[in-house]
């Protein structure tokens, strides 16, 4: 398993957990990035936001915000 905040532009994958306390687990499932779905990295460059495509929906998580999240690489 990797950290979204590891994954490259153009890669996808799946939301496999969201680790941290209760409010930023509600925050971020609130958003839709629950284990399950499919996220694809849209940018992801040093010392900026990483930005991902999900449920029809850009998102932008800072560098502690994605690494709270594990994912699995989508297969093709």
């Amino acid at each position: 398993m990797k950290k979204l905040s590891e994954m490259k532009q153009g890669e996808t994958a799946i939301v496999s957990s969201v680790n941290g306390d209760a409010r930023y687990v509600g925050r971020i499932t609130s958003i839709g990035l629950t284990p399950g779905c499919k996220v694809s990295i849209i940018k992801n460059e040093k010392n900026r936001p990483l930005i991902v495509f999900a449920r029809d929906t850009m998102i932008a998580l800072n560098e502690k915000e994605s690494s709270n999240i594990e994912v699995e690489e989508a297969r093709a």
